[in-house]
């Protein structure tokens, strides 16, 4: 039994309480299917994501298996599913893997067979079978509303809320939706809610609610739908709601509904039971660990990496052109320091030998600073490219996915393992290809771990704002406008203002690689370099520390943002 008591739900705009959702009553039986109408911004789905735990109430009780979800908490994630209007499944994917993957993230089993029996039953049961080796990319929109379902049955759920689920279908594919979720509603006990535009195939479920303005003002069999409201058809409901002020509906209604619910099996008040006096649940499964989880996530992640060509090639091309576009500029290799002659001539001659000494240093210095920078900017732009889209990318999926019991730390673990080995990849091939034409005479350790750790930094950062942004544009953009500004305000080729440097530096993850890596080369081309530049040089371990810091930052922005919750109302 689901029973909802004077429900309210409010939001603040322009500092004044909007009410969405006045005084919903509302009782639903086990094994009930009842379907959610009502005109365009009612409170249909504000509806369902209340009763989902996604929006929390201002006012009024939810009731659910014995208890008070207001006071005991939202439904567990193995009790429900919720069905969104959008697609929950990734395009790369077949059909049975995101089932198999939706089983093994919600869900305990003891075993890779128990899985497959599971996800069988299931693709059975919601009539997928004959496309269960299709990707998700190529399925027609009624394919994918069943693999929708498909994955909130992993669980069994004893209550399924789905929100549009029929929307844009065309009729035939409508009908077959309806019938399913017909059928799931006689399995079990299950109570099925379905919020619908659509006044067509009413016959098939077992009570109709209507909402007008955030209120209740009908409830009970389809066959009386239209005697109720004086209307010839159903689909002639919502003009005449117009006829009347949402409050004179909705007191109507108050009136009349104990005639209606005694009308309806199950709603008789002899047979339904307090919300305190239902029995609980049995045992559930529960929800996968930690690393159950985190594991699930990486296979994905690495087979969807792979599946995706356009990913794939820009990742290739990247790997093949950024270096070889630095060499470009050192194909002979690093010019040899002229050093002053044993037997140095006086006069002119000296002259003439200091000016080309110190025109080789410049040179040199001029080279080496520039080939640093350019392999320091190009890893920034890889560690952007690499997590800009990341989680701004799927962050429908991931809320979803959040609402059926993934913990956030093996979401973002997945994430950052998947990461930093594109990292590890990227950075050490641009150190080895650069040095394989141009020696470069810096400390290998030093400088391969200061290239991987202004990737990885840069990485971080832009997962951050992938995390904090709702749209993958919006977070690309930003990123690509972060590392533009990287060269410029880094010191590196101009320099910054003396007031403005200590300011702004700090968080040029470019001037901190670049310094570090400079800072290790050899005393001589050090010195070199130290005459072309006007930029402060740090010393070897604070730019260590530094990129540190900017790697840390990264990941708690990527853990708060992705924490946050991006449901709409």
């Amino acid at each position: 039994m689901l029973e909802i008591r004077d429900l309210q739900f409010t939001i603040q705009k322009d500092g004044a309480e909007i009410p969405l959702l006045q005084n919903i009553s509302v009782k639903i039986p086990a094994g009930h299917f009842v379907a959610i109408v009502g005109p365009s911004g009612c409170g249909k789905s504000t509806l369902l994501k209340t009763i989902a735990g996604i929006n929390v109430e201002t006012g009024g009780d939810l009731h659910w298996d014995g208890r008070n979800l207001s006071e005991d908490g939202d439904l567990q994630p193995d009790e429900f599913g919720y069905v969104p209007q959008f697609s929950i499944a990734f395009d790369q994917l077949t059909v049975e893997e995101s089932i198999d993957n939706a089983i093994r993230l919600r869900l305990k089993t003891k075993s890779g067979a128990e899985v497959e029996q599971r996800a069988d039953r299931i693709i059975e049961q919601v009539g997928l079978d004959a496309i269960r080796e299709r990707r998700v990319s190529v399925l027609s929109g009624g394919q994918k509303r069943r693999l929708g379902l498909a994955l909130e049955m992993a669980t069994d759920p004893r209550l399924l809320l789905c929100d549009e689920v029929t929307s844009g279908l065309d009729p035939k594919s409508e009908n077959e939706i309806v019938n399913l979720l017909h059928r799931l509603s006689k399995s079990d006990g299950r109570i099925v809610a379905s919020v619908t535009h659509s006044l067509g195939h009413l016959d098939l479920y077992d009570s109709v609610l209507v909402l007008y303005a955030g209120r209740v003002v009908y409830h009970g069999p389809p066959s009386a739908l239209a005697h109720y409201f004086g209307v010839a058809l159903a689909e002639e409901v919502y003009p005449a709601l117009a006829t009347r002020e949402p409050d004179q509906w909705a007191q109507s209604w108050e009136k009349h509904r104990e005639h209606y619910y005694s009308a309806m099996p199950g709603f008789a008040a002899s047979a339904m039971p307090s919300a305190a006096s239902q029995p609980a649940s049995g045992k559930r499964a529960g929800t996968p660990g930690f690393f159950a989880q985190l594991f699930v996530l990486l296979a994905r992640r690495w087979t969807i990496f792979f599946r995706d060509r356009t990913q794939l090639l820009l990742q290739v091309a990247m790997l093949l052109i950024f270096p070889a576009v630095v060499v470009l500029f050192a194909f002979e290799g690093i010019p040899a320091l002229k050093r002053a002659s044993e037997t140095r001539s006086a006069g002119v001659e000296e002259l003439i030998e200091q000016i080309q000494i110190e025109k080789n240093r410049m040179e040199v210095g001029g080279l080496l600073s520039g080939l640093v920078m350019f392999q320091v900017v190009l890893l920034a732009l890889m560690g952007s490219n690499n997590s800009a889209r990341e989680i701004a990318g799927e962050r429908l999926i991931f809320e979803k996915e959040k609402l059926g019991g993934l913990r956030v730390s093996s979401y973002l673990g997945s994430k950052l393992f998947f990461l930093a080995v594109l990292v590890t990849v990227q950075s050490a091939w641009m150190y080895l290809f650069v040095n394989i034409f141009a020696q470069m005479p810096a400390p290998a350790l030093i400088h391969g771990g200061l290239l991987i750790l202004v990737n990885a930094a840069m990485t971080a950062i832009c997962l951050g704002i992938s995390a904090a942004m709702t749209s993958p544009d919006q977070a690309s953009l930003l990123s690509i406008y972060l590392v533009g500004f990287q060269l410029p305000l880094s010191g590196a080729v101009l320099a910054l203002p003396g007031a403005v440097e200590p300011v702004i530096q700090p968080f040029i993850s470019a001037y901190w690689s670049w310094s570090g890596v400079v800072r290790s080369l050899d005393d001589r081309f050090f010195a070199a370099v130290d005459t072309v530049t006007e930029a402060s040089l740090r010393p070897v371990g604070l730019c260590v520390l530094a990129l540190g810091v900017h790697l840390v930052i990264g990941v708690v922005l990527s853990f708060a943002g992705a924490s946050r919750s991006r449901w709409g109302h």
